[in-house]
């Protein structure tokens, strides 16, 4: 038979072993029972005031004017007048095809101009001597009409050379590619002495910073949402909808102010997104096309909301509560539904009214039913977000 043995325990031992048994079935229990009374905790009303709630969106930065330098004639490139990523303005000169050939037939058709100006005076006159010696008899009416018809082509021989004089003057005028709008422009992408065909060679890209604009994507829901609160009401884009914020990376919060200036006019099928754009000043350029961006819009009407601290919100499996304390001091767990952060605040969407006291730190201090001992203080308006 197999030896039993008894373990033996002081009365002093006993009394310890059973102080510790208590203190893990009742967790913080265990501590007010060392200390005699209730736990002492922060509590507040949560805040009640008219709020507005934002949506956010991600989408890119693009340029408002982008063009593609390309030269209109063709030649040899002589000179390069701008620096690789500097700042151009309109009207500035950039590249140099070579003039001389150009220069050569604008000569060549000003000496046409000459030539038929001449034979359109002589022509001319021509016809007032056969107009006065019709008068009198002394010339026949067919060389009449033959001087008249020596003068109609003189007329447009000379209109005709003056038209190829203006487009000689054009070309002339395309062997020096100025930018067609002011911005910041790339490196060049041809080197003189390289042939460029017109029309057809780019030389290089010019983007315009100020303003700049901002592509995005809102999904259909909330676009109906947006639409009920007058966006798309006749593209009312003068509602207070359409004042919006955009962050970059590294923004904590979205600052730069601007405005939606254009709906698309129909939602992409394969998506089910509807594209929207916004337009920002930018007058450091530190906005730049193709830069990620978040934008911040109205998300809904003024309506009175309750606020409380992230801290104030505990998980209970699936569930979002907020301890509420009654008027003996027990605290009571309340199932909410959080909705997004304003003013350093979660917005309670759904389980508080705005009037009862709640738990705003040491909820770990506190089990539901236990008396707590309540320390009053009062929520800011607002806080730094976290």
């Amino acid at each position: 038979m197999a030896r039993r043995e008894v373990l033996t325990l002081s009365p002093g031992a006993m009394s310890r072993l059973l102080a510790l048994a208590g203190a893990l079935a009742f967790g913080g229990g265990g501590a007010l029972a060392q200390q005699g009374g209730p736990a002492p905790v922060s509590v507040a009303k949560p805040i009640v005031k008219d709020i507005t709630e934002y949506d956010e969106f991600t989408g890119r930065f693009e340029a408002t004017d982008f063009v593609e330098v390309r030269s209109r004639v063709t030649g040899y490139l002589d000179k390069v007048s701008f620096k690789d990523g500097g700042f151009v303005k309109e009207g500035d000169l950039l590249f140099t095809i070579d003039p001389r050939p150009y220069q050569a037939a604008y000569n060549k058709a000003e000496s046409a101009v000459t030539v038929a100006q001449s034979q359109f005076t002589f022509a001319s006159n021509d016809l007032e001597r056969a107009e006065s010696l019709r008068k009198t008899g002394n010339i026949s009416d067919q060389t009449v009409d033959q001087r008249r018809q020596a003068f109609l082509t003189a007329e447009a021989d000379l209109a005709g050379a003056k038209a190829a004089l203006e487009s000689a003057r054009l070309d002339l005028d395309f062997t020096q590619i100025k930018a067609p709008v002011s911005g910041r422009i790339s490196r060049k992408l041809v080197t003189e002495g390289n042939l460029v065909t017109a029309n057809n060679t780019v030389l290089t890209t010019i983007v315009s910073l100020d303003p700049i604009q901002f592509y995005f994507d809102v999904d259909e829901r909330s676009f109906v949402a947006y639409a009920k609160a007058g966006l798309n009401k006749s593209r009312n884009l003068a509602s207070p909808v359409s004042e919006v914020v955009v962050a970059v990376t590294g923004d904590k919060e979205p600052t730069r102010k601007g405005r939606l200036d254009f709906i698309d006019n129909r939602l992409d099928n394969a998506t089910g997104t509807m594209r929207l754009r916004a337009v920002f000043d930018n007058p450091d350029f530190f906005l730049t096309p193709g830069m990620f961006g978040r934008i911040r819009i109205v998300g809904s009407d003024v309506y009175k909301g309750v606020l409380v601290p992230d801290e104030a919100i505990a998980s209970d499996q699936d569930r979002r509560v907020v301890y509420v304390v009654g008027d003996d001091g027990s605290v009571k767990p309340t199932q909410v539904r959080p909705g997004p952060k304003q003013d350093g605040y979660r917005v309670i969407r759904d389980g508080l009214k705005g009037d009862e006291t709640i738990v705003v730190n040491g909820l770990t201090r506190i089990r539901p039913g236990v008396k707590i001992e309540p320390k009053m203080t009062t929520l800011p308006p607002s806080r730094e977000a976290s």
